[in-house]
């Protein structure tokens, strides 16, 4: 039985070393036998492969993993990870079967399927004896003449969205981004050189989506976490040991980010080194023109002091890419807001000034500046620059930004009774306090550091840098140490602690608790800093010293309170409003006034209508009567007309002719002239007629009594 055991065990054991000693022939035959170049003779069909000598690369067809339709592409992967497509031929005209063929006809490369149908090819040039398609170890794929050692074509020269070592940047050079992480169809975002060839960009379509450091920075990609390679591997600089980088790629991702991978041998993965744009604010103009872009803020976005938003419901949306306009129209005037340190896309032009003084005259002669930089004192070559064109791409930038000067109204920046001017970015409204001559004292916890344009809130406990200010929601943000609360939760209950608020402070902790990583849970551990959000009460009236202090504010007199203090208040009709910071008329006044003007009202109701009734009937009446006469007198003077003469009153007389026994018999009647009897019968009114005698018609005669 141990026998029979025995035996069993080392049977076993023989077909597993068997098995593993065919596995291992069976790779090394592959390798001895894999080829790396296709020939005239030779091509390559779907299904098979080719590798490079060193087996890092490999070629062929792939097509996508999901959906129901064949699209077959030739590309270029890693033979230890096909998933990482390098290079694709064909990318936005796919082969629809799985007939495809790469060959070599014509001194070309060509891809074409079984009924001839070509789908991609090189450019066609002298005719050559023994042309040969070659992948090697670098990733590039060559078309050469192997007797002249000549390149006819090399994919290098046409990327598609990957970067390898021993490309070229050049004003050619582009990677365009895949349509989907399996389309691998041109799409939206590419990587080249901008037009001046002095810094790289990202384009999405025709919109700037990321762009490189300015030139006079001394860099060309510039990152906190870049490390000197890739400027390296970027071919900007001589490249001494070219087998540092074969390891390395960059992409042009379908999402708009540009990476650089590397590849750790020793846990034989890639890792992600450095991608931009790495925020929002990386994101070139993302905040729009004349919108600042805070990487540090939760609300990353906010217009510059004497600007505001042009869409205000897009901003609020959290679209800022319209930015901002000024409050006032002309930007004709001769005031600047100064800004320290910032980020801002290139000047429009530039000369040589001995001083600031000359580089201010420069922007002031010109309507069309809109910004001036001295930058003589930090570049060691006295040099302004000037803005004819909208700012873009705002930021604060500490290592090498600009002292910006840009022309904006003095009403938007001055300090007044009302507030306090500007600080940087940040306005100071009113009540907010940074001095004793503007706001109202008991806010004055604020104080603007002139050289570098920051603005601070001081806490009785210490102080804190003012992120931004939002005067319609009375709130401001400040930054905390995240060692001062374990997490957000006691962050939040113990902020007015911390920050040492009592009863009597205009301040309150309202809210919020985010990061450096974007907004965090109660439960979160908090690391560097976080912002807290602080509100402040409603005002009481602005305090004064004599009637010129209250002009700023409307309906309110100097006077003393019952406090002893002396302030603004507001005349006898209105009250003070301080969620508004004004007076405004009293409720019941208003009432009282709408009450005394009803009667006047009800009267001026009835009469109107009733004098516009009467004036219409006398009028009425009057041009009724006007065309009675004048008919009349029309009627008189026909008739007149017609019996004025003796073939008239014979016709008169002959309308009834007397009888027989009237015949020479006088008749005895009395006599009256024409006019009389017209008068009398109303000119021989039908409704005068009584009838018909023997002589003619009988009127009857009207008379007026005297």
């Amino acid at each position: 039985m141990r026998t029979s055991c025995r035996w069993l065990v080392l049977n076993t054991l023989s077909s597993i070393l068997s098995c593993y000693t065919i596995f291992i022939l069976f790779s090394a035959l592959q390798g001895c036998f894999a080829r790396d170049n296709i020939t005239i003779k030779s091509g390559l069909a779907d299904g098979q492969t080719l590798f490079s000598a060193g087996n890092r690369f490999e070629l062929g067809f792939f097509g996508p993993s999901r959906g129901s339709n064949v699209k077959r592409y030739v590309g270029i992967w890693y033979a230890s990870n096909p998933q990482i497509v390098v290079w694709v031929a064909n990318r936005d005209n796919p082969v629809l079967d799985r007939t495809g063929v790469l060959s070599i006809a014509n001194d070309q490369l060509k891809l074409s399927d079984e009924k001839g149908k070509i789908y991609w090819s090189t450019q066609r040039g002298a005719k050559r004896s023994n042309p040969v398609a070659k992948l090697n170890d670098t990733g590039n794929f060559i078309l050469l003449d192997e007797r002249l050692r000549v390149n006819l074509w090399e994919s290098f020269t046409e990327p598609t969205d990957t970067f390898l070592f021993g490309m070229k940047i050049d004003a050619k050079f582009s990677l365009t981004s895949w349509s989907s992480e399996e389309d691998p169809s041109s799409g939206n975002f590419i990587f080249k050189q901008d037009q001046g060839g002095e810094q790289l960009v990202v384009m999405e379509k025709s919109t700037v989506h990321w762009k490189s450091s300015r030139p006079d920075a001394g860099k060309i990609i510039k990152s906190d976490e870049l490390p000197p390679t890739i400027v390296n591997f970027l071919n900007f600089s001589q490249i001494n040991n070219s087998r540092v980088y074969q390891d390395k790629r960059m992409v042009m991702t379908f999402t708009g980010k540009l990476q650089y991978w590397d590849f750790d041998a020793d846990m034989n993965s890639w890792s992600l080194i450095w991608l931009e744009p790495n925020n929002n604010c990386s994101v070139f103009n993302f905040c729009g023109n004349f919108g600042t872009c805070n990487t540090n803020s939760r609300l990353p976005c906010k217009c510059l002091p004497g600007f505001q938003p042009k869409f205000m419901d897009k901003w609020k949306a959290g679209e800022f890419s319209d930015g901002c306009s000024r409050n006032h129209t002309s930007s004709c005037g001769n005031d600047f807001l100064s800004l320290k340190r910032m980020k801002v896309e290139n000047s429009d032009s530039s000369y040589e000034a001995k001083a600031e003084t000359d580089c201010r005259g420069e922007c002031l002669k010109n309507c069309q500046c809109q910004a001036y930089s001295f930058v003589g004192q930090r570049d060691y070559t006295p040099s302004c620059l000037i803005w004819s064109e909208d700012l873009k791409d705002l930021q604060k930038d500490e290592d090498d930004g600009y002292d910006l000067n840009i022309r904006v109204a003095l009403s938007d920046i001055e300090a007044t009774t009302r507030n306090c001017g500007t600080c940087g970015t940040n306005s100071v409204p009113y009540p907010l306090s940074t001095g004793p001559k503007c706001g109202d004292p008991m806010y004055f916890s604020f104080h603007c550091n002139s050289d570098t344009g920051e603005l601070s809130f001081m806490a009785p406990n210490g102080r804190y840098s003012v992120v931004t200010v939002n005067p319609d929601a009375r709130t401001f943000v400040i930054q905390m140490k995240a060692e001062e609360a374990n997490n957000c939760a006691a962050l939040l209950a113990s902020a007015s602690r911390i920050l040492q608020f009592n009863q009597s402070s205009p301040f309150n902790v309202t809210s919020s608790c985010s990061g450096e990583l974007g907004n965090l849970t109660s439960d979160s551990t908090l690391e560097g800093t976080v912002e807290v959000e602080i509100s402040w009460k409603p005002p009481l009236e602005p305090m004064c010293s004599s009637s010129a202090d209250c002009k700023d504010w409307p309906h309110s007199t100097c006077n003393e309170n019952k406090n002893g203090q002396r302030r603004c208040l507001c005349n006898s009709t209105y009250h003070w409003d301080g969620s508004v910071l004004n007076c405004t008329q009293e409720a019941g006044r208003l009432g009282e006034s709408s009450d005394e003007s009803k009667p006047l009202a009800l009267i001026l109701g009835i009469s109107l209508p009733i004098g516009t009734a009467f004036l219409c009937a006398a009028v009425s009446i009057y041009v009724w009567r006007e065309k009675v006469v004048k008919r009349r007198e029309k009627q008189r003077q026909a008739v007149l007309h017609m019996y004025d003469t003796e073939k008239g009153v014979k016709e008169l007389i002959d309308l009834t002719p007397f009888e027989e026994k009237d015949h020479g018999t006088g008749i005895d009647v009395p006599f009256f002239d024409f006019e009389s009897i017209l008068a009398a019968t109303n000119n021989f009114s039908e409704e005068n007629k009584l009838g018909k005698g023997g002589f003619g018609p009988v009127y009857m005669e009207v008379r007026k009594l005297l």
